[in-house]
Order: C-alpha cells, then sequence, then structure tokens
C-alpha cells in the first residue's frame, strides 16, 4: 500500500481540523502525516495496548490511535489524532474510515489478483484489460492455465489458504475463492513442459485437500490461455469440465475439457433434440429395454475397441457366448455392434440417454 495514498487523504482533511493526524506503519513509525516534520519519526510506544484489549481505538500518551485490521491481532496500519479528548477520537475515527475506502479503492485498482479475478468473471471489456494490464506492468501474452477447484459434500474455509500455499509466487499465480464451493486458481507456466504437467499440479492439489481437510474435490481444467483476453473463456471451460464430467467422467477427479470429446457436444444439445435422436434410433425398442448385463457386455465390447475375442476373454465367457449375445442386441436395436458405424451410433445414444438421466437427476 502506497503511503501517498495516506497522505493525500490527510492533506484534505486538513482544511477540516488542525489537530496533528497521521498513520504508523507496525513498527510505530510515521508513514504520513499532515505535518510534514512528523514523516519518519517512531511514536510507537503504544502499540501493545491495543492488542492486549482487543480494542481498535487507543488513547496512549496524548494521541488517540485506531487500528486499520482486525482487533486483536498484529495490525499493518493505525490512524493517530494528537488528544486523547472525545474530539480527537471523532477525528481519528473520521479520518479512519476516509483512509481505508482510500485503500479499499487502490487495492481494487491496482491489485493483480483483483485485476485477474475481475477478468475472469467477465466484468473488463478487451480493451479495458490491455490498458490496466499496461498500467500494472503485468504481462498480457504469458501463458496461462485456469483450474477450477470444486469441493463436494461439505466446505471448509481453511480451503482456501491451504491452496494458495501450494502456490507460494503471488506475483505471477493467483488463487481466491469465487464461490463458497469453488476456488479458482490461475497458473504461469512460464517454463518448458509446465503446461503438460497441470494435471499433475491439479492431482496435487486433490490429493491435498483430501489428506489435510478431508475434502472431496473435483478439479477442472481449461486449455492454455495465451493472453489475459482468454482468461474469461478458459474459466468457462473449467466449469464446463467440471459439469460434463459429472456426467461421462464419474470416475475422475482431474477433467480436462480438451479430452471431453463427444461429450461436450452432447452436454450443449437441448434435452429435446437428444430425446428426438434416441427415439429415431430406437424404433425397435427403447435403450431402456437392455438389461445390466446386456448394457455390461456392451460396455465392455466398447472398451475392447470391438474385438470379440478380446471382451469374450475378459468376461470370462466362450467366444460364441458372446456372438449370441450381440445378435441378440441387433434383434432388440436394429445394431449390430460389429459394424463400426453402428457401434458408433450406440455409442453416442448411451451417452446421450446418460446426459439426459443426469438431467433429470438435477430437476
Amino acid at each position: 500500500m502506497s503511503s501517498r495514498i495516506f497522505q493525500s487523504v490527510l492533506i484534505q482533511m486538513k482544511e477540516a481540523t488542525t489537530r496533528p493526524m497521521g498513520v504508523i506503519d507496525a513498527n510505530g513509525t510515521v508513514i504520513a502525516s499532515n505535518e510534514l516534520s512528523m514523516i519518519g519519526s517512531y511514536i510507537g510506544v503504544f502499540v501493545n495496548a491495543g492488542e492486549d484489549t482487543g480494542e481498535k481505538t487507543v488513547r496512549s500518551y496524548g494521541r488517540t490511535f485506531r487500528f486499520i485490521g482486525s482487533a486483536g491481532h498484529r495490525f499493518d496500519y493505525a490512524v493517530f489524532v494528537d488528544g486523547e479528548d472525545d474530539y480527537a477520537k471523532t477525528v481519528c475515527i473520521l479520518a479512519y474510515i476516509a483512509i481505508c475506502e482510500a485503500k479499499a479503492n487502490y487495492e481494487e485498482n491496482h491489485d493483480n489478483a483483483t485485476f485477474i479475478k475481475n477478468i475472469i468473471s467477465n466484468n473488463m471489456l478487451p480493451g479495458d484489460i490491455y490498458v490496466r494490464a499496461k498500467e500494472l506492468h503485468f504481462p498480457a501474452d504469458a501463458t496461462r492455465m485456469v483450474m477450477l477447484v470444486r469441493m463436494e459434500g461439505r466446505t471448509d474455509p481453511a480451503a482456501l489458504e491451504l491452496i494458495q500455499g501450494l502456490f507460494p509466487n503471488r506475483q505471477n499465480d493467483f488463487v481466491f475463492s469465487v464461490t463458497e464451493t469453488d476456488i479458482a486458481v490461475i497458473k504461469l507456466c512460464a517454463m518448458p513442459g509446465e503446461v503438460e504437467q497441470i494435471d499433475a499440479v491439479a492431482q496435487s492439489i486433490e490429493s491435498q485437500m483430501a489428506s489435510e481437510l478431508g475434502l472431496k474435490t473435483i478439479i477442472g481444467v481449461g486449455t492454455p490461455a495465451r493472453h489475459l483476453r482468454e482468461l474469461s473463456d478458459r474459466y468457462k471451460e473449467a466449469q464446463v469440465a467440471i459439469e460434463v464430467g459429472k456426467v461421462f467422467e464419474t470416475e475422475k477427479t482431474v477433467i480436462d475439457y480438451e479430452t471431453l470429446g463427444i461429450g461436450r457436444l452432447i452436454y450443449q444439445l437441448p434435452t429435446t433434440l437428444c430425446e428426438m435422436f434416441l427415439s429415431e434410433i430406437f424404433q425397435k425398442n427403447p435403450i431402456e429395454t437392455l438389461d445390466e448385463e446386456t448394457l455390461f457386455t456392451i460396455n465392455k465390447f466398447f472398451e475392447n475397441n470391438l474385438n470379440v475375442s478380446e471382451t469374450s476373454r475378459k468376461l470370462f465367457v466362450h467366444r460364441n457366448t458372446l456372438v449370441y449375445r450381440l445378435e441378440k442386441i441387433k434383434k432388440l436395436t436394429g445394431l449390430d455392434l460389429r459394424e463400426f458405424d453402428s457401434a458408433i451410433v450406440f455409442k453416442v445414444a448411451m451417452m446421450v440417454r446418460q446426459y439426459l438421466d443426469s438431467q433429470e437427476n438435477n430437476y
């Protein structure tokens, strides 16, 4: 925080009162004052009084002090006014309010983390992003990865601090809460290979959250952002990765947007179109008529790349038994899964049905 911001407020308040006032840092040194001769002097003899009692306003050694920070904790700054009378207290509180407002405005306009948060929240125009980055001397065209950590089941306020501890480079990596359940991580990837290692970083976050806090998390990972203006889109990708992953990648805790494949397309389709597709494909019998054993056989067949011999081995059944089951499926659905085109249609249909089931469960 720049002392010139404090100084500007105090100079303006000089028009309202002749009382000497100023701001000290945590060491008790005056860093701003309406009396220029006081700047740089030490007046920190009172410091422990407020910390011991928990009071934010303290009268000590002929001055009234007001802490800028939480009562009962080590402060960063404190406002002081000469005098221990009620008037001094009133002026001190007014100066405190004005300085806190100036401090908040300064941080909002100049803090890099706030800048990044405004970008991913889509609160800035593309042209403004470029201008603000230039003002902050912030590299605009560096490669960054966006991860969204979502806590499932329960939340814990300590999660933010834990994840921040994993990214100590606060000038280049940013971690902040988006909602009660979501924490965004924007990591600079300046070294070769860092983009490829991002899944390992996400796995480390998931592991730490589980072991340290006992939290279950799902982490969505967007594609690389090559410029600051792309961060908002990459954040949306991370959100989509989580939502699509809940439907089609239920076993995964780290989900990459670029590996979602056809599931990403299905997720964006209207449910009416999906239902129409299923009714057209399964004109003989709806997909719901297939029992669990048949669906298990189909999934294994897909897992083994439509290889009859390998699938029968994995199912511990004779090859002819599997062929018989596939013929049965053909009669029920009209689709021969041993043919590539039919297999693709059936696979997509199963995913569409899975998507529709997830939508029904959300209502």
